[in-house]
């Protein structure tokens, strides 16, 4: 079995419901995942927006949500996932909002999409410090034994 990554909020390629953007609560949406790797000691999830600022001409990739070090106990997110909320254990990135947290699809024009994507990890990473994605990547690397992908769209109306 290989790892799927999935939600309950919406279905893969499908829109992300309101409440989980700017436009409505802008609470994370919950995720679950299955089929994690033999010899996982921890996952990793990056949410981001590469059609920003305009799907037409993007410019830039727009992280919403960085995490590290999710335990293997977890099998998922609940809604609205952060602080005491998130699996013991986990420690949280910075998004270009330059805070820690789940920031939801805000897009100034266009639909744009979001990559969730989940990472099976060959380790648990020493604490770096609320890390942007950049730093979570190269932090990653070599340490990825499998990786699971979920899209959702979004346009403001």
């Amino acid at each position: 079995m290989s790892l799927t990554l999935s939600s309950a909020a919406f279905d893969a390629g499908a829109s992300i419901p309101p409440a989980h953007t700017c436009d409505g609560g802008d609470v994370s949406p919950p995720l679950s995942w299955s089929g994690v790797p033999p010899g996982t000691r921890s996952l990793a999830l990056i949410v981001d927006d590469p059609d920003a600022p305009d799907p037409a001409a993007p410019q830039r990739v727009w992280v919403h949500w960085v995490l590290y070090n999710i335990p293997l106990e977890a099998s998922g997110l609940p809604q609205g996932a952060h602080g005491d909320a998130l699996p013991p254990g986990t420690r949280e990135g910075k998004n270009d909002w330059k805070r820690t947290g789940y920031g939801g699809p805000c897009p100034p024009i266009g639909r744009h999409r979001y990559f969730h994507k989940l990472y099976a990890l060959d380790t648990v990473l020493p604490d770096l410090s609320q890390p942007s994605k950049r730093d979570l990547e190269h932090a990653i690397e070599g340490h990825v034994l499998e990786r699971a992908e979920l899209i959702g769209l979004y346009q403001r109306r």
